[in-house]
């Protein structure tokens, strides 16, 4: 099918160029909702009617060019690495027909860091939307692959919206905190990963709730953890896993200027402070977590605007907890 360009609003590297491809089999859908009964299974019924309404082409996204990343590798010195690893792979595709295709991606190291932060960046670079499903708060395997019509209050899973909801065929979804994934007697919350992340088998994904086979095998998946430890041996070996170190203390000056000037630069109060931090300011921001960063810095400059002063001093920020690599920064 012929392509054509398709630059989101909300990626402001313009790579996309977008082909389609279809993620499920209109006829499928239709011989399981002739198969209802009437007044059965509304919700399932209303499922199938929402993917023959919508159809089941999709946007793939496809890169025309290596965008300049510049941008990300400044603003994430520490995950240099697995920069380069994407843009390997959107080299891959820029001169071919193929649709982008990322290897499973898992961000390995401490808590705090900037994990889950990255993948959202990764996500505005491709321009296809981020799902995130977080691991820690999650307490049966439906979230991802869906629960039975059959059980009271049961829907699609995770990866079935992103597909059938969403725009794209090639959507980001981001696994938080996998290693944190509790398993129970009757289910396994990675269950269904083991497919998913499997290019061939992810091609004929069902979810459980809708019973129709959907083309999972062009999502690209982001996974974070704090400890490789708690994730089964072929879960990992389905992807490639990046240890991301805590910044060192100049990169992390640089973190902590760069999220003052955008936190500036996103509020309309952000006008009335200076357009770079002091030097000492950075000092006592650099001991910190980049999530950490992030809160002082509010907190700081609310201490500010209270005192009506144009600039954030130390007395502004909170007082530091505990030093970047130290177990206690809350994931």
């Amino acid at each position: 099918m012929e392509s054509r360009s398709l630059v989101p609003q909300s990626s402001p590297f313009h790579l996309p160029v977008a082909q389609m491809r279809r993620v499920f089999q209109p006829d499928e859908v239709e011989r399981k909702l002739a198969k209802l009964q009437d007044h059965e299974h509304d919700s399932l019924r209303a499922t199938y009617q929402r993917m023959l309404e919508r159809g089941p082409q999709r946007f793939q996204v496809k890169p025309s060019g290596v965008p300049d990343m510049a941008g990300l590798y400044h603003t994430l010195p520490n995950f240099t690495e697995v920069l380069d690893d994407v843009k390997r792979h959107v080299a891959l595709a820029q001169d071919c027909r193929d649709g982008l295709e990322v290897t499973p991606i898992l961000l390995l190291g401490p808590p705090g860091i900037g994990k889950t932060h990255f993948a959202k960046k990764l996500a505005d670079l491709l321009g296809t939307g981020m799902s995130l499903v977080p691991m820690s708060s999650m307490t049966a395997g439906w979230l991802l692959s869906g629960s039975s019509s059959q059980w009271k209050g049961a829907k699609p899973g995770k990866v079935f919206e992103a597909l059938v909801d969403g725009e794209y065929a090639n959507p980001v979804i981001v696994v938080d905190e996998i290693d944190k994934a509790s398993a129970d007697a009757q289910y396994d919350p990675l269950g269904a990963l083991y497919s998913l992340l499997e290019h061939d088998t992810a091609q004929s994904f069902t979810d459980e709730f809708a019973e129709v086979a959907i083309d999972a095998s062009q999502v690209i998946w982001i996974t974070t953890a704090n400890d490789e430890r708690a994730i089964p041996e072929p879960i990992l070996n389905r992807m490639n896993v990046f240890v991301v170190e805590p910044p060192s203390q100049d990169a992390a000056r640089q973190i902590a200027r760069n999220l003052y000037q955008t936190i500036r630069n996103e509020h309309g109060w952000g006008a009335r402070f200076a357009p770079e931090p002091n030097d000492d300011v950075l000092d006592q921001l650099c001991e910190m977590a980049p999530r950490e960063m992030r809160r002082a810095l509010m907190t700081g400059f609310g201490n500010a605007q209270l005192e009506r002063r144009d600039e954030i001093g130390v007395a502004d920020l909170p007082k530091a907890g505990l030093k970047k690599g130290q177990i206690g920064f809350l994931q």
